[in-house]
């Protein structure tokens, strides 16, 4: 679906090397492969192994970096980020890498994610006299890491990050040494890769190909790796994992192009597809998929269905940030600026529309609507994923029950509301297993959260802000 119309955006996308003499000019292409999971701000981080220099600004990557930026980025290591706001919220302050400087020496960091104990944590900081400049929760990090009391930096980063919980794959880069650290339960996808004797490291792996750089494998949970000019070393700041990466990266949020825990992205969404026909078969003339996400599912839902696959909806792909906007009103005025439908291939016709998920129902409505205006005569909508009706605090703004329509509707409720003939979801089980996870085992590696209410880690809320209607898990695997 459109996540910018849509509003169900990721937080960023990371990307950094170590030991190259192009180390910002391959961020930068990192970073491009990167931009779906994030169109808001961009910004490179280099160390010349004396400094560190950043150049980071609002909008895409190739309009905050133009050929002067990156001449001004001369080094042989660097960190980058994409990002869409969830904590925090928006502004330049909060672009990332953020960049810090003391008399210790410089210290940079690239998240992504969401750290879900960041208020108790700026309150005891603050009480300890630190003064935040952003209102990211990234910058949390940095004042524990100084304040670890510890003599190395590779120290002082594993006891800081034993005390954060939430989701969060780490980039922090000094002026010699790049470290890598993912949560204990590898919420968020991050893999590391070679290209000669440089390392490289990508919140997904589309991002080596673009780059040149051969994969070696998945950063694993509760790992941190220290890069430096002597090499590569691997540390644990905890024994206490349990792999639980987000669901909605097989769904949704990569690209098709991306391995995530070793499975192909479109692959698994064809499965997807397939399985939803298994269990939601329906007599209709032509599967569309709503671009771009779902095409793959709805290829597999018409292969296996028998019912051919068409392009009944058409993406206008030169649309610019215009409309990528937090208010209703221009997400609804945004579907038909992205959206088309091709009425030479609706008209007269059932049509099944696979989309990958429901979050407000808004765009699904419109999408239903214009598909009956360009005379589909049936429009039977099948999602490639469960009904999403929990909250997710980990990166993935849908921070309140209270926005998500299978919350608080029943499953002809919703149908009715987006106007559809017929409406099916995926079963978690046939979700798991079209993954290629085993739903008969308790520990299937994946979170689901915002499906079941089963959440990995503790959360914690703080009832003075938008959240305040949803109920708090007490402890990990609690239901909502």
């Amino acid at each position: 679906m459109l996540a910018e119309i849509r509003g169900l955006n990721e937080e960023c996308g990371v990307f950094g090397v170590w030991g190259h003499p192009d180390a910002a000019q391959m961020t930068y292409y990192g970073l491009h492969s990167l931009q779906h999971r994030g169109q808001e701000g961009a910004g490179i981080v280099v160390s010349d192994g004396n400094e560190l220099k950043l150049e980071k600004g609002l909008g895409l990557v190739t309009e905050v970096f133009g050929e002067g930026e990156l001449k001004n980025l001369s080094g042989n290591a660097a960190i980058g980020h994409v990002r869409y706001s969830t904590a925090g919220g928006g502004g330049y302050e909060n672009v990332q890498p953020l960049l810090f400087r003391s008399q210790q020496g410089s210290i940079a960091l690239a998240h992504n994610g969401n750290l879900v104990n960041v208020n108790g944590l700026k309150n005891q900081l603050e009480h300890q006299g630190s003064i935040f400049q952003t209102t990211s929760d990234t910058e949390v990090l940095a004042h524990l890491i100084r304040r670890g009391g510890f003599s190395k930096i590779e120290e002082q980063v594993k006891n800081a990050l034993t005390m954060i919980k939430g989701a969060y794959a780490f980039l922090i880069l000094t002026e010699d040494k790049l470290m890598v650290a993912l949560d204990p339960n590898g919420l968020r996808p991050l893999s590391i890769g070679r290209i000669g004797d440089a390392y490289v490291v990508a919140s997904e792996t589309c991002a080596f190909d673009v780059v040149g750089a051969q994969y070696l494998r998945e950063v694993d949970p509760g790992e941190l790796l220290i890069i430096s000019n002597e090499g590569i070393r691997s540390e644990r700041f905890t024994i206490n994992v349990n792999r639980s990466i987000c669901s909605m990266e097989y769904v949704y949020f990569a690209r098709p192009d991306s391995n995530v825990g070793g499975i192909n992205v479109h692959s698994s969404r064809k499965r997807l597809g397939k399985q939803l026909a298994i269990e939601s078969p329906v007599q209709a003339d032509v599967v569309t998929g709503v671009p771009d996400s779902s095409i793959s599912a709805a290829i597999g839902y018409a292969e296996y269905s028998g019912i051919p696959y068409e392009l009944g909806l058409i993406k206008n792909r030169y649309v610019g940030r215009t409309f990528i906007q937090p208010s209703q009103e221009l997400r609804e005025r945004g579907v038909k600026m992205k959206l088309s439908p091709v009425r030479g291939v609706v008209e007269g016709k059932r049509v099944v529309m696979v989309d990958d998920s429901i979050v407000r129902g808004t765009t699904s409505r419109r999408i239903v609507k214009m598909l009956r205006e360009a005379g589909a005569t049936e429009v039977h909508v099948r999602i490639s994923s469960p009904a999403i009706k929990n909250p997710c605090f980990y990166g993935i703004d849908i921070s309140s029950t209270k926005e998500l329509l299978a919350a608080t509707h029943t499953l002809e409720e919703m149908c009715e509301e987006i106007g559809a003939d017929s409406l099916a979801f995926l079963s978690t089980d046939g979700m798991l297993e079209a993954i290629g996870r085993s739903s008969q085992e308790e520990n299937h590696g994946q979170c689901l959260a915002c499906f079941t209410g089963k959440y990995p880690t503790e959360i914690y809320i703080d009832n003075n802000n938008s959240q305040e209607n949803v109920k708090t898990p007490v402890s990990a695997g609690s239901k909502d």
